[in-house]
This record gives structure tokens, sequence and C-alpha cells, in this order.
């Protein structure tokens, strides 16, 4: 099976200068689709607005030349936020911080040894189901900004749809989404519209802070308020992270490099910690403006959001704010409706699908969207992918018997994987007090694969012995082999 090919290079679009305008437009209308929910975000965390402005031009620029997946946005994102408000309303915002640097730490780790990789057992149920219930989150997300607003509201939503629906059918030269911000930017602005704008999110002015201060001790007591948010972000930061790359892998049909990702996540949350104060993830719906609708394939795509952001935040921010909410609102409604897997849940999909599988997509959009979190959906979702997976697995189990012709021995065939969902019952399937005192138990067409296994077989030989019968294993491959062993005679009774 031939690999992925790897996403284009920075060198070869700096000298395609299609390419070079496509990833560039494709970071500004980013960065536009951004600045809301960051605002949002700070709000629920309970720091201000420009903390978590700055901390997002840290992330995207560090990411941008250090992540392991070109063309995903990653800033301070809503995830992060639910997890770190507890610690700041119950403790302060001094100990964000520390928790930050602390999540940083255990990302790196992941990354460094590997355990990036084991996104490989997220199922694909659970990806469509992380996928459908993306598309509802956004979509919800933006009717608060068409409820209880001026009715100006609604024309200007209406024009920027039209914008972003229709204009790709006549070019594709200047993203769709960008001309319709700026057209409604530009109608707001000359016609004095009084209609919600990104200013009202928060205060944009001020220009950048310094470097974070330490306002803590490093001592046992601050670890101990700190570890559970610590954990907590950086195994939700890696969760969305990682999936999100997954999705974007699958959008561009290219790989990307999972443990460089998680290493430089947890390098850009320290960066940002400090310079800034709090940390991030990938921006799930932001990535699929950039991908989809910029058509963004490289990182200069994320440097040029980062430095954009940057500049907005310290130059333009009396224009960033001008941005009618509306405008964004349904450039968002139309990424969530495009991110939606429609194909699987058409009547003729669910027919032909397999009933766990379904199951399991179901359950993961329905706990996501209960929960408002994307990585309680998925770890719950792919929970039940493996224990159905497992129940599936278990009644695979064949066990034949054959008698010889002069009633003197019996031989089972065993056919099957044996674990710990199989070889319960494996136990069952042996007539001891009725077989001749020889007795074969052929495995060549199974394997063992674990140590509730081992302990079935020696459970099985006790019974044997118990009716004064003499029973041995054969077929069994290298593997198995080495592994019953070393632990028959020592798992106890």
């Amino acid at each position: 099976m031939t690999a992925p090919p790897a996403p284009p290079t920075v060198l070869a679009t700096l000298r395609n200068p299609r390419a070079f305008s496509t990833e560039v437009l494709a970071g500004i209308v980013t960065t536009l689709a951004l600045i809301p929910e960051v605002i949002s975000f700070s709000v629920i965390a309970g720091v201000d607005p420009r903390v978590s402005l700055v901390a997002s031009v840290v992330l995207a620029i560090s990411m941008s030349i250090l992540g392991g997946r070109p063309a995903m946005i990653t800033a301070a994102a809503g995830a992060v936020a639910l997890v770190v408000a507890p610690l700041v309303r119950d403790h302060g915002v001094e100990y964000l911080l520390p928790a930050v640097v602390l999540a940083g730490l255990i990302q790196i780790l992941f990354g460094v040894t590997g355990l990036a990789r084991i996104m490989r057992f997220i199922p694909r149920s659970v990806m469509i189901g992380f996928v459908n219930a993306l598309g509802i989150l956004i979509f919800v997300a933006q009717v608060p900004h068409l409820l209880g607003v001026p009715w100006l509201v609604y024309p200007l939503f209406a024009i920027t749809a039209l914008i972003v629906l229709v204009l790709p059918r006549f070019t594709t030269a200047v993203p769709a989404p960008l001309v319709a911000i700026i057209v409604a930017t530009v109608i707001t602005a000359v016609a004095h519209l009084a209609v919600p704008t990104v200013g009202d999110q928060g205060d944009l002015s001020g220009g950048l802070p310094g470097l974070t201060t330490l306002l803590v001790p490093l001592d046992a007591s601050t670890l101990g308020i700190i570890w559970p948010t610590a954990l907590s972000v950086a195994f939700v930061g890696l969760m969305e992270t990682l999936l999100t790359a997954k999705l974007v892998d699958d959008i561009t049909d290219t790989r990307s490099n999972k443990s460089r990702e998680s290493w430089a996540l947890g390098v850009s949350n320290i960066l940002a910690g400090f310079y800034g104060g709090i940390a991030g993830c990938a921006m799930i719906g932001q990535t699929v403006v950039n991908v989809k609708l910029g058509r963004a394939r490289t990182r200069l795509s994320t440097l040029v959001a980062g430095l954009f952001l940057l500049l907005l935040v310290t130059v333009l921010s009396q224009v960033m704010a001008m941005i009618p909410m509306a405008a964004l609102a349904a450039v968002m409604m139309i990424v969530a409706v495009k991110t939606v897997n429609w194909h699987s849940v058409t009547p003729a999909t669910l027919k032909r699908m397999p009933l766990p599988e379904t199951l399991v997509m179901l359950t993961t959009v329905t706990v996501v969207v209960a929960t408002d979190n994307l990585a309680i959906g998925v770890a719950i979702g792919a929970v039940l992918a493996i224990l159905l997976f497992a129940r599936r697995v278990a009644h695979v189990l064949r066990v034949d018997r054959t008698v010889s012709a002069d009633d003197t021995r019996v031989a089972y065939t065993v056919t099957g994987p044996l674990f710990f969902g199989s070889s319960n019952d494996l136990v069952e399937q042996f007539s001891y007090g009725i077989d001749p005192a020889e007795v074969t138990v052929d495995f060549t067409g199974a394997q063992i694969w674990d140590a509730s296994t081992v302990a079935a077989l020696d459970s099985v030989r006790t019974k044997y012995i118990e009716h004064a019968a003499s029973v041995s294993f054969t077929g069994l491959d290298e593997r198995s082999t080495a592994l019953h062993g070393r632990l028959s005679g020592y798992l106890g009774s």
C-alpha cells in the first residue's frame, strides 16, 4: 500500500505566485474567523481578551514552524478554556502560567515517546461522529449572534452567505469568505449600521502585554493545585489537535507527523504561557475554513494567520473591531454545513452500515453535543467501539471435536482469536468427563493474545488432569508459544 503524499513545501509555494496568493488569502480569512471565538473563549477562561489573542499569535506562529501538520490552525481554543476556567475561578489567574507550562511538558513527553500514535486506534465510525458533531457545534455556536439582534443583522447575514456561496462559481482567485467579510464590514461602516461587531465581544485596545510574570511559588502546594488542570489541558489539547490533524490528512489526502505535532504543541503552549498566559490547541472550525474554503495546504497559511492576527492586535485593532458578527456567523454556519458528512446519515448508508458502527457514530455525536466537549465524546465513542468489537470477535471462536475410530483419542480444533473476551467460553467447550485419556488441542487456526487466554488453557489442562486425562496443545505460532511458555503455571488458579 502506497503512503499518502507529503504536503507541498513552502519553498515550492513561494515559487508559484498563484499558490502563494492562495496561502496568504487563506491565512487572512482564517484569522478573521478566529478572532471572535478566541475573544469569547477568553471570557469563558476568565482572562483578558488580549491575553488570548496574544497567546493565539504565539501559538499560530510557533506551530507554523514546529508543527507536524501543515495548514492546521492552532490558537487559544474553547476546549482548553473550559478546562482552565475552574482553576482561574477557584485559585486565581496567577496559577495559570505554571499549569500551562506543566501541560506543555506533558505534551512534549507524549510526542517524544511516540504515545501520540495511539490516534491510529480511533475507529472510522468515531471519526465520522466527531466530524458530524463538530459541524453541529459550529452551527449552534453561531445561533446566538442571530437572536435578539437588530433586524439589520439579517440582511448582512444574507449578503455574506450569498457571496460565500455564489462567488466561487465565477472565480476562486480570492476566497469568497474574505470578500464577503470585507463587503459586510464596508457596508456596516459606511452606513453606520448599529449591529453587533467584533469590538462588542471584548476590549481590543492597549497593544501587547509583556512577558507573563510567575506570581506563585514553585512548590508542592502549587503542584497540588495545578496538576489536575495541567493533565486535563494536556490530554484534551492533544486529543483535539490529533483528531483535527487526522481530519486534515483526510481532506488534503496528505500525511502528517503526529508525534512532531504533539511535542510542537507542548513547546508552543509553554511559549504561549510565558508570553500570553493561556494554552491552546487546534481550532477545528478555523482549520476547516483554512483547508476547505481557503484551499490552503502549507505552513505559509498558518504563519500568515499568526502574523495577520499580530497586525490586527497591534495596529489595526479598530478596523478589526468594526467587523460585523453577522458576517462571521454566516461564514461559520456555511463551514458547519460543509463539515457534516451528509453521506454518513443518508437512509441508504444507514441501511447498509452494520448496526454497531451506526450506534458508535450516533453515540459520539450525542455525547459531544450534550457535553459541548469533543474530547469526551470521542473518548466515549472509542470505548464503546472497542467494547462492541470485542463482543463481536468473542463470538467468532469455534471449537470442533473429533474422536478417533478406536475411541482412544480425541482431537479439538480451535479457530478464532483467543483473548479475554473469548477465552472464558473456551474453557466450556471441552467434554472433560467424557473424553478418552488422550486429548489433543490444535491451535493452528488460532492465536493467543493475552494472559487471560493462558490462564484459561491452564484451567483446561487442570480439568483434564482431574479426570485422569492428558492434554497436549499443538499448532501454536511462535509468538503464542512464547507467551504461553512464559506465563503458563504462573497465573494462579
